[in-house]
């Protein structure tokens, strides 16, 4: 299918073929990452590449890693790996890969009270964990990132990339447009980007969406983490404007798999919400980034598309053109 046609058809849908996603049902992950990192809420999951705990000073990027709904970090700790080892930059590159626990995780693996974790998906939209304390999602991605511009630890550091694939994707998209400032990565010259890889649907600013619907049919299409109704604690104290404005001043990159079309993909999101941005994930992506392009002319964000590449989180960060992205830009 050809990209224009894609493009059509990706307008053509309306609201009467609105459908919910599938019910997943929640077994609990088979895989607990081994390592912890001590917050005031909790401990946090994740997989490191290398001892962060120990001055690292051959490393000059951090790449953080974020899975997608399946939880899986340490799937995509290797991924990470691999595309730094791909790219000739293992040696230099830190991965992180933060798991976002959920409560049938903590009742399958028997996990100690002190791990964090959340209800359901709502990690994905930055809610606060419901145990043991509570934090944001996005706060844990910012004490991350204010871990690594300890010059003690890191005292080569000069980049820390956010990529995250498919629901990951979603995280690093809305964190990017909330995400708090980091005073001390400017006074230490350590720069920030974002990659946002494959997600099922992205925040707008305003009602405008790409394909026709009727609102009375679809009245919750403008709540967070669609639009910005609603938004959680994490973004308060912030307005529409303000949060527009840091947004499209951060360094983005928007990764598209050209083979990412499949209308009826399993882990695609059919609400009705996510339906108005599209039909499937890459002309999602197309039809935002024009949204941007069109409320911002000098847009600085970039979109790159990965030939032969569908859903897959690992065939997009270690294909030469991931690499690049997150390796060379």
């Amino acid at each position: 299918m050809n990209k224009r046609l894609g493009l059509l058809l990706g307008l053509l849908v309306t609201c009467s073929t609105f459908a919910a996603g599938p019910v997943v049902k929640e077994h609990g992950v088979k895989e607990v990452s081994p390592d912890r990192f001590q917050l005031k809420a909790g401990d946090l999951s994740l997989g490191l590449s290398q001892d962060w705990t120990k001055p690292l000073p051959q490393v000059t990027r951090a790449l953080i890693i974020v899975h997608g709904r399946l939880r899986n970090a340490q799937t995509y700790l290797q991924s990470g790996e691999d595309a730094a080892e791909h790219a000739g930059q293992a040696t230099h590159t830190l991965v992180i890969a933060p798991q976002f626990l959920n409560e049938s995780d903590v009742k399958r693996n028997h996990l100690d009270n002190q791990l964090l974790h959340w209800n359901g998906n709502d990690w994905m939209a930055g809610e606060p964990s419901t145990g043991p304390g509570q934090i944001s999602s996005y706060g844990a991605l910012d004490q991350i990132i204010k871990h690594l511009g300890n010059r003690k630890l890191f005292p080569a550091l000069k980049e820390i990339v956010v990529a995250g694939h498919s629901g990951g994707g979603q995280v690093v998209q809305r964190f990017a447009l909330t995400g708090h400032d980091h005073p001390t990565l400017q006074t230490e010259g350590i720069s920030l980007r974002y990659v946002v890889a494959n997600p099922s649907s992205y925040a707008y600013f305003t009602p405008q969406r790409p394909v026709k619907f009727d609102t009375a049919s679809c009245p919750g299409f403008n709540d967070w983490k669609y639009g910005l109704q609603n938004l959680p604690a994490y973004a308060k104290g912030q307005s529409a404007e303000q949060l527009e404005q840091a947004y499209v001043s951060r360094n983005i990159t928007y990764l598209l798999g050209q083979q990412d079309t499949d209308p009826n993909h399993p882990a695609l999101d059919k609400s009705c919400a996510a339906e108005t941005q599209g039909a499937y994930r890459l002309i999602r992506g197309h039809n935002y980034f024009d949204y941007l392009k069109q409320r911002h002319p000098q847009l600085s964000h970039h979109l790159v598309e990965v030939p032969g590449v569908g859903h897959n989180g690992d065939g997009m960060f270690t294909s030469p053109e991931g690499q690049t992205v997150l390796f060379t830009q």
